[in-house]
This record gives structure tokens, sequence and C-alpha cells, in this order.
């Protein structure tokens, strides 16, 4: 079921490129709610419009994505413009939409995607949760400063990728080069139809030194073994093999989550990488020489041996280790652009979570192929 709802817009608040935040009043309401147009789809409402709303995230007092969202404005129709090509996303849904993606015949990038083979060794980093991504770029930066990175915005969670501020800031600060938007997500710089021609498109359209391959903000958990949407970094770790990249796994740790089956190391990095990765890859750990090594990060590195490394060989998927040093990445988190938060914890309160993510980008910068 879609809540219907009819309101007035009465301001603007924070936006960035591809989303319109706005301030509205819904009809009924005595205060003002929070209201996320995206100008691909709707256009920009202004100041006195009346608009249609989607009020399910609001009204269910959701966090990630708990806002109206602007479905249609009857007082001002806007035309748009027409892609070249045929590519649809976020298809047979009412808000389905036009893209030009590069692996459309009408694309200038075409031939390129037709003729590119394989990643060229370019190192592929997946991770579970979009608030890693600023943390794994630092990581990357502290290791590679001149390194061109490529976001690849898979479709597990939020499927507009202008939802990301982090992305946005990121893209705008000169750290990202690009956002791809893969699958059923659009929005992105560069639009495909896959991961797995995203992946390719990041490395022979946009450059790319290194990949980072994640769902957008708004993880979908359920409590079991297998119902969370970050699993698909799998999938995006399987795109990485098959097409000559070295994937490298992110892992989830957390030393301030209340949860104890996110405690240490989530059990969403023991499923998705111990369970359901079926391609070797890269685990960047915490190196044991450290000063900062404690028996934290001993417990973390035991639980990456018992439940990833041990339960994949069982399966006859050999991971490795990679023992990554630190040194830096807390001067390199903290100099970010972008606010750093996951799951409302910030650094200071959760930094082992930021550090595991920099841990990865460290690791992935290591790997770039010299030419």
């Amino acid at each position: 079921m879609v809540r219907w709802e009819w309101g007035t817009i009465t301001g603007a608040r924070r936006s960035w490129p591809g989303a319109a935040r706005l301030q509205l009043m819904l009809d009924g309401e005595e205060q003002p709610v929070t209201a996320m147009a995206y100008p691909q789809l709707t256009g920009t409402p202004q100041p006195g419009e009346r608009v249609l709303v989607n009020t399910n995230a609001l009204r269910r007092g959701l966090g990630t994505g708990g806002e109206a969202l602007v479905v249609a404005r009857p007082q001002a129709l806007e035309p748009g413009v027409e892609p070249a090509g045929h590519m649809v996303k976020a298809r047979y849904t009412p808000m389905q939409t036009m893209v030009d993606a590069i692996d459309d015949p009408s694309s200038p990038h075409y031939e390129v995607l037709q003729a590119a083979e394989d990643l060229e060794a370019v190192p592929v980093v997946a991770c579970d949760l979009h608030s890693s991504l600023p943390a794994i770029v630092a990581g990357i930066r502290a290791e590679a400063p001149g390194a061109r990175i490529v976001h690849v915005h898979t479709d597990g969670a939020a499927l507009p990728a202008a939802y990301s501020a982090t992305a946005s800031g990121l893209c705008e600060a000169g750290l990202m080069e690009a956002t791809i938007s893969a699958g059923q997500s659009f929005g992105g710089a560069l639009e495909a139809v896959t991961t797995h021609s995203a992946l390719l498109g990041a490395r022979h359209v946009a450059r790319a030194d290194v990949v980072i391959a994640v769902q957008g903000p708004g993880n979908l958990g359920t409590g079991t073994g297998w119902g969370f949407s970050g699993l698909q970094a799998a999938e995006a770790l399987h795109a990485a093999a098959v097409l000559g990249g070295r994937p490298v796994a992110a892992l989830r740790v957390s030393g301030a989550d209340a949860r104890p089956r996110h405690r240490g190391l989530s059990h969403h990095s023991s499923t998705t990488y111990g369970r359901a990765t079926l391609a070797p890859v890269l685990l960047p750990l915490l190196d044991p020489t450290a000063p900062e090594y404690s028996w934290f990060h001993a417990s973390v590195s035991e639980q990456v041996n018992t439940t990833i490394i041990e339960e994949a060989s069982a399966r006859g998927v050999h991971h490795e280790r990679s023992e990554v040093s630190p040194a830096g990445l807390q001067d390199a988190l903290r100099g970010l652009p972008v606010r750093l938060s996951t799951m409302g914890r910030t650094l200071e309160e959760d930094p082992e979570a930021f550090l595991y993510a920099a841990l990865a980008g460290r690791c992935a910068a290591a790997l770039i192929p010299r030419p």
C-alpha cells in the first residue's frame, strides 16, 4: 500500500545535486515536515505549490528515508529531457524513468563497453553499509592520494543515487570521480544496466584506479540470517572476480552497536563473505603489530577466522587475510569533508566501524596496478 497525502511547499531545506529537500505543510497538520523531490523525476517544486506525496516512510517514523516523497506536481507538469536511448530504471513502477546508460546502443560509450574485456586487475572494494563509503575513500587517499576512485551505486537500498549526500559531497570535493548507478538504481553521473557493466564502465569510461561497490543509504535488515540487503556485496565481489578485478571485502565491525549480532564482527559480514561469497577475496584486518591493537581487534580477527575463512574454506573458497597498518587513518577520517555516521553513531562513538572500512580502502590502494 502507498499512503497518499496532499501538501503545500513552504520553503527549501539543505539540498544537493539531484536531490531537492523541501519544507512541506501536509493538509490538516500544524507543523511542517521534510519532503524529498528528485528533479530527474518531477522537477523542483516551488514555495506555494501543491504536491502529492507518498508518506509511507514518514508516518512509520523510519530513520533513513523517513521523509515525504514528492510524487506529482499537478500545477506544474514539466516535460523533462528525453534520453536518446531506451533504458528504463525503476521498471514497471509508477515512477519508472528513462536514462542514458553507458551500455545502451545510443550511448557514446557503447563501443568502449562492447570492447571491454576485463577490469585489468583494478581493485574493487565491496561493503555492506553505505556509511562505509567515505571511510573507504579516506583509506584509499591515505595510501594513494592521486588515485581515481569511482563509486558503483548498487540497487539494494535507496534506488535514487542522488539520495546520497555523502557521495555527492565526495564528488564535489574531488575525492571521487563519479557515481555510476547500476541495476534498478538511477541518477548517477553515469548509468549502467548491471553491476558488471557498471564495473567495466568505472574502469574503461571513468578510468578508475579503484572501484567501491556499495548499496545506497537505507540498508534493510530483518534480524534473520539471510534477510538483509547488504548481502548484495557478495554479488559485487563475484562480478569483480569474473571480470578480472581484485575483490576486497570491507568488514562490518562495531565496538558500540547494542545488538550482539553486530558487536565485533557483524553477522552480516560473516554470512556474506563466509557463506554467500563464491570467489576468493581479500579480508583487511588491523595489523597486530600496530600500537592500537587490543583484545577487541584480536577478537575480530578470531571471528574472521572461524566465521568467514573456515566457513568458506569448507566450501572450497579460500579467502586471504590482509593485515593493514592503521597509521594516519584517524587523521584521514577526521579530515573528510562529509559527515561520518553509521546507524546514528559518529566517528567518536564507534571508531572501529570506520577504521575497518578505512583499512579496506588502504588495502585496495596497495593493489592498484602500476604502469
